[in-house]
C-alpha cells in the first residue's frame, strides 16, 4: 500500500464549494497513493457562529453536505480516503465520527471513544461506538481518533482484530498535545509491532474557537526492530510542516518483524486480565 498523510494547513474556506475545491487540490498532490488520511476535525475551518457551541452546531447542520463531498471525492480521484472526522447528531447526542470511504463511495464509520475536556465541557461531545476495524484490499486496518490513541486498550482491540495499520486523524492545539500523540503513536506501534499513522491540524484559522490555534506532526511510524528504522519512523515531515507524507507500507513486514523480530511484543502482550496490583511490603 502507498500510504498518504497529510499535515493539513487549516484556512478559511467562503464556502462549501470552497472546502471542496481545496479538498480536491490537496488530494490531487498525492497522486499514485493507495489510502488518504486527513486530519481530525479539519472541516471545522468551514463553521460558523460566535463561541465553542456555535461553531459546532453550524458543523453539525452542515455534516450531511460536508459528508457527500468527502465522498464524492474518492469517487472522483478513485482512491480510499479517510478524510478525517466531523461532528455528527447520532440519536440525540453529537458523536466525532470518522468515515472510511472506498473508491466506490461507499463508507463505514468508526467514532471517538474517549473525549478531551474540550469536547465535554465546551462542546459536550459524547463517544460513539467501540473500537471496529475495516476491511480494505491490504488487510484489515483501524482507526483510532486522536486522543483514542493514547489508550493502549483501545488500540489493542483493533489490532486484536486483525489490524496491523492503524490511522490516527488528530487535532491538537498545544506542542504539549501534538507530543502526546506523537508519543502515544509510536508506543502503539511498538507494542502492537503494527504500522500506527498521524494526520493533524496544522497552523491558525483566526476568529475560530475550534481551530483556533494547530501544532502536529504528519508521520508514519513502524515497530523499532528488525526491518524498520532504529527509532521505527517510516516517514515524518517536520514539526508544523504542512503537506503530505507518502510512503509505502506491507503487511508482509509486520507479519516478518512479528515473528522473526528482535522482540515480541504482539504475542507477549497479555492476553489474560493482569493480576491485582497492591503495595509491596517492607521488612
Amino acid at each position: 500500500m502507498k500510504l498518504a498523510v497529510l499535515g493539513w494547513a487549516v484556512g478559511r474556506p467562503a464556502s462549501l464549494a470552497d472546502f471542496a475545491a481545496r479538498l480536491d487540490t490537496r488530494i490531487a498532490a498525492a497522486a499514485g497513493a493507495d489510502l488518504l488520511l486527513l486530519p481530525e476535525y479539519g472541516c471545522m475551518e468551514l463553521a460558523l457562529g460566535s463561541g465553542a457551541r456555535a461553531e459546532l452546531a453550524d458543523m453539525v447542520g452542515r455534516a450531511a453536505a460536508v459528508l457527500g463531498v468527502m465522498r464524492d471525492a474518492a469517487i472522483r480521484h478513485r482512491l480510499w480516503l479517510q478524510p478525517g472526522t466531523l461532528p455528527m447528531s447520532m440519536g440525540g447526542c453529537i458523536v466525532n465520527r470518522a468515515p472510511l470511504v472506498r473508491p466506490d463511495g461507499s463508507l463505514a464509520f468508526q467514532d471517538k471513544w474517549h473525549m478531551t475536556r474540550f469536547e465535554t465541557e465546551q462542546w459536550g461531545v459524547s463517544r460513539g461506538a467501540p473500537p471496529s476495524v475495516f476491511d480494505t484490499p491490504w488487510g484489515r486496518i483501524g482507526i483510532s481518533i486522536c486522543y483514542d490513541a493514547e489508550f493502549p486498550k483501545h488500540v489493542r482491540a483493533q489490532v486484536e482484530a486483525g489490524a496491523w495499520l492503524v490511522l490516527v486523524p488528530a487535532c491538537t492545539d498545544t506542542p504539549h498535545g501534538a507530543a502526546r500523540v506523537a508519543i502515544s503513536a509510536r508506543a502503539r506501534a511498538v507494542e502492537n509491532q503494527c504500522y500506527v499513522a498521524v494526520a493533524p491540524t496544522l497552523g491558525a484559522r483566526p476568529g475560530s474557537v475550534a481551530l483556533d490555534t494547530n501544532h502536529g506532526q504528519a508521520a508514519i511510524y513502524g515497530p523499532a526492530d528488525e526491518g524498520f528504522a532504529i527509532d521505527g519512523v517510516v516517514a515524518a515531515g517536520g514539526m508544523d510542516q504542512p503537506g503530505w507524507v507518502i510512503a509505502d507500507i506491507d503487511e508482509a513486514a509486520i507479519t516478518q518483524v512479528r515473528e522473526h523480530g528482535a522482540v515480541r511484543n504482539h504475542r507477549d502482550w497479555p492476553r489474560a486480565p493482569m493480576p491485582a496490583v497492591s503495595p509491596a511490603v517492607f521488612a
